[in-house]
Parts: structure tokens; sequence; C-alpha cells
């Protein structure tokens, strides 16, 4: 019933640590602002299996990853999402299918 859907990880070991969900929060408020919640959909998700390299979100139904977010990016993923301008500097090139976690340090 969405016509765009954004899952945001904010839980696992590391994207709670990296402000994901003051990120979830923005965006949720920018689309209920612009009256769009029947629309778009952003959702808390659960670890993607890509820690440190996040936050992570994903747009679907685009299959669009997201990578190493900050609060400076709510805006561009809301174009994402509006307009369906991808935001090319956090594409999420991960290094091969599956899991992509970092080495803990």
């Amino acid at each position: 019933p969405y016509r765009k859907h954004a899952l945001i990880c904010v839980y696992g070991k590391t994207c709670p640590t990296q402000d994901s969900e003051t990120i979830w929060l923005a965006l949720k408020q920018r689309i209920r602002e612009r009256g769009l919640e029947n629309e778009i959909r952003i959702t808390k998700s659960g670890c993607m299996g890509q820690c440190g390299n996040g936050p992570i979100a994903c747009i679907y139904p685009d299959n669009v990853w997201y990578a190493a977010l900050s609060t400076g990016d709510v805006d561009p993923l809301l174009e994402h999402l509006i307009e369906g301008t991808v935001h090319e500097p956090c594409v999420y090139q991960p290094r091969d299918p599956g899991n992509n976690k970092r080495p803990a340090t």
C-alpha cells in the first residue's frame, strides 16, 4: 500500500551508536510534515548484517541501500523518497553479496 518504504537500521552492534535513531525520527517527521505518511513508510529495522558500515538504510521498491549516513543526509534521503533521486554519495557498495560486517576494532 506504500509507494516507497525506507528501512532504517536502529539495532545491532554499531548503528545504534551512530545516531541511526535520530535519522529515523527526522525522516519520519519530515514525511509526516508533508502529509505523505500514507504513501511513504519509514520503519525502524533490526540489524541488516552490515555492522560497521552504518547507519544503514534501504529504500524499496528501489532496492537502493545507503551506508555511513548522518543527520545531514536526511534531506537527500527525503528527496529520494519523494522524487526518486538517488543520493549517490551514500549509496552502499558492498564487497560482495551477503555478510559485509567489518571486523570489530
